[in-house]
This record gives C-alpha cells, structure tokens and sequence, in this order.
C-alpha cells in the first residue's frame, strides 16, 4: 500500500485569520453550529489523536497530502449537511464559507478534491475509522450520553452502487442477456427477439437468486426488495442504540440477503467491544450490555438461547407461530417462554413503544436526512469506513443537541420565525387583533411559511391574514 506525505491541519491563528476576513461577509446559521463542533473536537485534542492514529499511513517525504483531522471532518460534512457522495463533499467545502472555516481553509486556498478524498478513504484501513467512532463514543459517554444496559437492534438496506442489468452468472460469468438469448435457442427460437426474452424471462422462477448472480464489480452487493417494494441490489446496515439515550454504540455492514437472526450477533458483539472500550473512560460507570430489546424479526430458538447463555435479558417482539411442540427442546422453550414473560410486563411494553423511537428516528437521520439510502461506495469495507464517521457525527450532533438545543446545521432554520410569530401570539391575546395589530405584524405573518410553526397559524387564523 503506497503512503501518503503527512499535513498537518492549519494552527488556530490561521483560522482565526479566515474569520477576521470573512467578518464583514454574510454568514448563515450554519457559522456557530460548525464553530461550536469545532470547539468541541478541539477541546478533546481531536487533531492530536487521528495523526497519530493515521501515521503509518503517511509518509515523511512526498507531496502532502490532506491531513487525517480535515479527511474526518470532510466525512462528517457529509453527515450535517445530508450528502451522499464525495464528489457532492467537495463542491459543498468549495462553496461555503462556513465549511471552509471548519476545515480550517482561508479564502485563497481550495478544499481536497473528491478523488483526494477518495484515495485517502481507500489508503486509510477500516480499524483506524473505527477507532475514531470509538473516541467519538467516549466523547459522549464522558459526557453521560452512553449508558450501556439496555441496547436496541436494528437493521436498514443500502442502494448499491450496482446495476441489475450488469450481473453475471457466479459459474460462468455470462450477461443476464447472453444467459436468455442461450435459453431461448435451447427452447426452439432460433433467433429471439427482445419480447422473446421478456415472455421467457418472466415464466421462469427464483430467476434473482444471489447463489447464480453477482455484480462483477461489486460482489458484496446482493439481489433484495427495498423498503418501497423494488428490487435491487443492496447491502445492509445494522445498528445497536443505546436505548437510554439514542446513541449509537455500533455498526455493522452485511449482505442484504442475510436474515435478522443470522447478522445480529456481529452486531451485538461489535457494540459489546465498543461498551468496553467506553468503560476505559468512564471508571466503569458504563454497562455492557444487559439488554437487548428487537423487534420481531430477531426472534428465534437460537438467538434467545445464545443470549441467555451470555447472561443477557432479551425482550424480543414475537412473531404469531401458533401453537408449537417443544418435544426435546427444552432449553429453547424456557428461553422463548422467559423473552414473552418479559415483553408482557409494564417494562417490556415501555420498551416495545420506545423501541420505535430510539431505532427508527437514527434510520431517518442517518439515511433519509443524512443521504446515505443510496451508497456511492462499493464493497463492505469501503462502505462501513463511510459509515462509521457517519454514525460518529449523528453522536456528535447528539452531544450539541444535548448542550445547545440544536443537533445539526440547518437546526436554526425557522428559530427566528417561531420566536417572532410567539411574540405575535402573546399580544393578539392582550390587544383586539381586529382593531390595533401593527401592520407589520400582518405583512409578517403574510410573508413567513405557512409549516413555520403552530403559533403563526393560529395567528393566521386569529387576523385573516
């Protein structure tokens, strides 16, 4: 593996400098939001621990190249500001001022490029991204946000960046097309037509199966339905929350054709190896997980007996199997009878509701807002580096949540609004809309977005504006 000249990231007095000179510009919410994280990694000498964790990557002659705190923080951009591609990364670094000062860059200097990008991700291995997912975790469990008792489970699908129409046969390595025109001459059609090979396409069955088929460039990826009912190729995401607080303390990236029950013990292994590298920071304040709360597609005879052997209390939403015979199987029956005890009591059903909450809320943050449903990556381990500094930044924007209110960027948006339209509120309730409300006030209500909060709608209401 080639090596990489190391930089260092620009001294604060640099950065101190690109302000001074961007004082008189415009800046957008965006400029305290970047700010304060800044402060925050800072604060905990962030820079310090990647270089030395991305040392033996870099080399001491060479052209530099992008130093490790600004790659991480490129990643992270990647998170707040919901772009899913690295090319997007850098044109958003290029443009925004406020990204510019938190990578630390003056007007005159330009951002990495995306294959600058890309080269790093590729040279850099995956444990060291994971070691800084788990000073991430340490960060926010020094600041209570990890508990550790009680851990959630759940898993998503990834787009791949693969073609259905570009798969090959794993035996042969034949086209799909080439494999139906053989098809349809062996069937009697000496020289099929492309409705030929529609109509015998469509009789045959397990035709996507992932044993025949793969992507030729990205064998990781497998043949599965998507969330919205399409078929695709696609990898899996799966994550284990902290049920307390909503952080999330691990990650793992599977093939999607793999079941629930066959993929959840990496994933509560994972999270068990981070818990333990957080009780380091915590004198032990931080459990190892007691709990594991799934819904009901992890529910099995041996995934609740392996985690009753290790001690550790499940409350599993079980599936509706009618009546079974337990004949020879006692230890499984103990263990699914013990899980539905469990899932019946007040505590199990609070954990059933929260579940919903705590698992399905970091998918829409992580995916849908933070524009990683469709991956531009291929393979697993490029995949996971990607998301490992994504999740770290959902846990670093829990910890600004937790400090400021406002856990990402665009956070501020409608602030102001909101603010105004409860002063609004508050003086159409002591003064007679109808016979003193300032103008401005109505040309207010009339201008601000109609989804800007409840109280300007009322006020809305309230006027006739």
């Amino acid at each position: 593996m080639s090596a990489m000249a190391m930089g260092r990231r620009r001294d604060r007095a640099h950065t101190l400098g690109l302000w001074i000179a961007t004082n008189d510009l415009p800046q957008t919410g965006g400029h305290p939001f970047y700010r304060l994280l800044n402060q925050t990694l800072e604060a905990h000498d962030f820079d310090a621990f990647v270089e030395s964790q991305c040392a033996a990557f870099y080399a001491q002659r060479g052209r530099p190249s992008v130093p490790p705190g600004v790659y991480v923080r490129l990643l992270l951009i990647g998170y707040f500001e919901g772009l899913d591609s690295e090319r997007g990364i850098a044109w958003r670094a290029a443009d925004s001022l406020a990204l510019r000062g938190f990578l630390g860059l003056g007007l005159d200097e330009a951002p990495p490029d995306h294959s600058t990008i890309s080269r790093t991700r590729r040279l850099i291995d995956v444990e060291t991204h994971q070691a800084v997912f788990t000073w991430v975790l340490q960060v926010i469990a020094v600041a209570g946000l990890v508990r550790g008792k009680t851990i959630g489970i759940d898993a998503t699908t990834l787009e791949a960046n693969a073609a259905l129409r570009s798969i090959v046969r794993r035996d042969s390595g034949e086209t799909y097309q080439t494999f139906l025109t053989q098809l349809a001459v062996a069937s009697g059609i000496v020289t099929p037509t492309r409705a030929d090979l529609t109509r015998l396409d469509r009789a045959r069955h397990r035709k996507g199966s992932n044993q025949d088929w793969q992507h030729p460039h990205d064998p990781d990826a497998r043949i599965t339905r998507m969330k919205d009912g399409r078929t695709h190729l696609a990898h899996k995401a799966e994550h284990a929350v902290d049920m307390e607080t909503g952080a999330i303390v691990g990650v793992t990236v599977h093939g999607a054709d793999q079941g629930d029950t066959t993929t959840m013990t990496d994933t509560v292994t994972a999270a068990a190896k981070q818990l333990e590298a957080v009780a380091t920071v915590t004198m032990g304040q931080t459990c190892v997980i007691e709990e594991v709360v799934a819904d009901k597609g992890y529910h099995s005879n041996e995934t609740l007996l392996d985690l009753k052997r290790l001690c550790v209390r499940t409350y599993m939403a079980e599936p509706d199997r009618g009546r079974r015979s337990w004949t020879g199987r006692v230890a499984e029956r103990d263990a699914v009878y013990a899980n539905r005890r469990r899932n019946r009591s007040a505590r199990g059903r609070a954990l059933q509701r929260r579940r919903s909450e705590r698992l399905e809320r970091p998918n829409a943050h992580l995916y849908e807002t933070g524009g990683m449903r469709r991956t531009h990556l291929r393979g697993h381990t490029n995949i996971l580096k990607r998301l490992l500094v994504h999740v770290g930044g959902f846990n670093l924007g829990l910890l600004l949540r937790t400090l400021t209110g406002i856990g990402t960027p665009r956070g501020r948006q409608g602030r102001l609004t909101a603010a105004l339209a409860i002063i609004v509120e508050l003086w159409t309730l002591i003064v007679d809309p109808s016979d003193v409300v300032d103008q401005r006030l109505l040309v207010l209500t009339r201008e601000a977005p109609l989804t800007a909060s409840p109280c300007m709608r009322s006020v809305r209401l309230a006027t006739g504006c």
